[in-house]
């Protein structure tokens, strides 16, 4: 018979409980938030060595939609009225590279973007993939690209509570009640077959699952001819990082996660790599696209080298960035754009940069995984500047227990 020694049971059960206690009081990270702190363009490093002429002339393809946006408050509090004066003056700039930057100076007033106050950031990269593909099913081109199903129903969040502004979901309408789209898995498998939304045929389902990522891409037909595709909308799944996946479960070095690495993986292991794809719930469709270059989620052409994918929860698109950030020993500084989104791009110092086309693109969007800080670029006027001192003084929000 097992004997319990009262002192050693009564120390037991103490441990026990401040163990419990312990757990129950773990202060968790403060939900993520945005903080801003005013700096110069003197500060900014690297700012005196960048061409921004690119850059100007990003921007002036998002004046189009910033002016024309409705009058509602973005997460920054910019509106229509802080744009006119900035977009008034980059029509009237040329785009030489001294020009370009006394532009930025004086119209915009940089400052450091944080989490919490914490100004380190992951920044990616992203391009257009080219894939081969048919009209018709036939031959190696058996994996269908999809339309946006009439069902599809997207719903911003932020139009019936302000705290969630920025948060999107989608699914379909049964009964009067908005239920969760098909996943992945079950697309993969004909749940959305009976619709005959099917408009492209490609040669390569990895290619076509790295098409979803990207959001866009060009696809080459067997008479040599190009047509491009970009996103027509999401099933409402969330977005599972495959590269993740692999590293979490020892497959791939946490360190040397890229795209490069996760298509060798799929390649060594098809069975186990479709089974991988299909654990990423999230599902792209697409469109044909007019045009000459990729649209993003502002509804402007992106700019190779100069674009820049943002959560829009907490940084308004059209908005220029400097970004300084460092990969093995190589510094990335430039002035970007955001103009796009991305379902892995979360968080208010997150960002995936726009590479443009070709193998070259591909290489360096694919590898890129870099740590480092951006700095907000707002337009010099009053409602912003009162909306930045607010947001400077006020004292980040109590963690959640």
């Amino acid at each position: 018979m097992t004997r319990f020694w009262p002192a050693r049971a009564g120390a037991h059960l103490v441990l026990a409980l401040a163990a419990l206690l312990m757990a129950g009081c773990a202060v968790k990270p403060p939900p993520d938030q945005l903080t801003l702190t005013s700096t110069s363009f003197a500060a900014l490093p690297g700012w005196s060595e960048d061409d921004p002429s690119a850059a100007l002339t990003a921007f002036r393809q998002s004046c189009a939609a910033l002016l024309a946006a409705k009058p509602t408050p973005s997460p920054l509090g910019t509106g229509t009225i802080d744009w006119q004066t900035p977009c008034a003056a980059a029509s009237a700039e040329s785009s030489d590279s001294a020009v370009a930057r006394q532009f930025f100076e004086s119209n915009f007033t940089p400052y450091i973007a944080g989490n919490n106050g914490s100004s380190d950031g992951l920044f990616t990269g992203y391009y257009e993939p080219l894939l081969r593909g048919a009209r018709q099913p036939s031959g190696p081109y058996q994996y269908p690209l999809l339309r946006r199903p009439a069902d599809l129903v997207a719903v911003d969040l932020g139009q019936f509570r302000p705290a969630l502004r920025g948060e999107r979901i989608a699914g379909r309408v049964v009964s009067g009640r908005l239920l969760p789209y098909a996943t992945r898995a079950e697309i993969e498998g004909g749940a959305l077959d009976p619709l005959q939304l099917a408009f492209l045929w490609v040669d390569d389902p990895v290619d076509a699952f790295f098409l979803q990522i990207q959001g866009s891409g060009q696809i080459q037909l067997p008479d040599g001819s190009l047509i491009r595709v970009g996103y027509d909308g999401q099933n409402g799944q969330p977005y599972v990082a495959v590269g993740r996946l692999l590293a979490d479960r020892g497959a791939l070095d946490r360190d040397h996660v890229s795209m490069q690495a996760i298509r060798a993986w799929i390649a060594a292991n098809p069975d186990a790599g479709k089974a991988l794809m299909d654990e990423n719930p999230s599902y792209v469709f697409f469109r044909e696209l007019d045009g000459s270059g990729p649209v993003g989620s502002e509804g402007v052409p992106l700019t190779p080298g100069r674009s820049l994918a943002v959560d829009r929860s907490f940084i308004p698109l059209g908005l220029p960035i400097w970004l300084d950030a460092a990969q093995d020993d190589v510094r990335i500084r430039r002035l970007l754009i955001a103009q796009d989104t991305g379902g892995a791009i979360r968080g208010p110092v997150r960002g995936d940069v726009f590479w443009g086309a070709g193998p070259e693109a591909e290489a360096r969007a694919g590898a890129m995984k870099a740590r480092g800080t951006y700095y907000l670029l707002l337009p010099k006027s009053p409602a912003v500047a009162a909306t930045k001192t607010l947001s400077e003084n006020s004292p980040p929000k109590e963690p959640r227990k």
